[in-house]
């Protein structure tokens, strides 16, 4: 019997969302118990070099953790999301990708203020995505991040218009985009800067394509992201990130990691 190794992420990894981030690994598991796989669960921070599995789906963020993957990829593990695709997904390799590749993202200069955001990983509180009005303000929060030890950021103008966060698992077909302004679902309040949605209209394919596009460069099979449509119906991916909560499309969402899983592990075709 295959065996499943599914890992929760670390509470500081997810600020207000320990329990969604909890709920989308559980239905993920539960989707392959019932296609007859041995699935266990454990968090990252309980994670031992002995755990052995031949999946380990994992949402853990954690240097120790990936370290631990690493070893296990290398034996022959299937690992998703690998641990070099969660190296990839710090905020300023992201960055450095998408103007590399031509994928639409935030200009570096505006008349709206600028965005400053913790570069060498994931948001852990507030501190680590402040906004700052103009050039003077943006400076001196720069320097605050250095004075935390943080000397790995980006920074970006404002982008005016509706938010849109979207969500993907890569080769499944699932791509799924909301208006995060329309149920109050938000991490910090940041989500609020731009005001409600105004539905502007887009193309919702070239979306899908430039963030399929960007999970491939990063390497990360489950993904979910924010971009700011324009009133002209420009784009700029604002955030990337690897495995986030899928709240708005949970079930959706199981049901495609699981499909991926049973791909990647040549279980054969599956129906959920």
């Amino acid at each position: 019997m295959t065996r499943v190794l599914a890992i929760y992420r670390a509470e500081r990894f997810s600020p207000n969302s320990v329990e969604r981030d909890k709920a989308v690994l559980d239905a993920a598991g539960e989707r392959l118990r019932r296609l007859g796989l041995d699935v266990d669960y454990v968090g990252e921070r309980f994670l031992t070099r002995d755990m052995d599995a031949d999946v380990f789906l994992t949402m853990g963020r954690e240097t120790l953790t990936n370290a631990i993957l690493d070893a296990k990829k290398e034996r022959g593990a299937l690992v998703i999301n690998t641990p070099a695709a969660i190296r990839s997904c710090a905020r300023d390799a992201v960055d450095g990708m998408m103007r590399a590749a031509g994928i639409p993202a935030a200009p570096l200069e505006g008349d709206s203020g600028y965005w400053i955001k913790r570069g060498d990983e994931a948001a852990q509180c507030s501190a680590d995505v402040r906004y700052a009005a103009c050039a003077e303000e943006r400076d001196m929060i720069v320097d605050g991040f250095i004075r935390r030890g943080v000397d790995r950021v980006v920074v970006t103008a404002h982008v005016e218009g509706d938010l849109v966060k979207f969500y993907g698992v890569l080769g499944t077909r699932f791509f799924r985009y909301f208006y995060p302004t329309d149920d109050g679902c938000h991490k910090f309040g940041d989500e609020l800067m731009n005001g409600k949605a105004r539905y502007y209209d887009f193309r919702i394919e070239s979306l899908c394509r430039d963030a399929e596009r960007l999970a491939s460069l990063v390497g990360t099979d489950v993904y979910g992201g924010d971009c700011i449509v324009r009133s002209d119906g420009s784009y700029a991916i604002i955030d990337f990130n690897d495995f986030p909560s899928f709240s708005r499309c949970r079930d959706e969402a199981a049901d495609a990691i699981a499909r991926l899983v049973s791909r990647r592990a040549c279980l054969g075709t599956v129906n959920i």
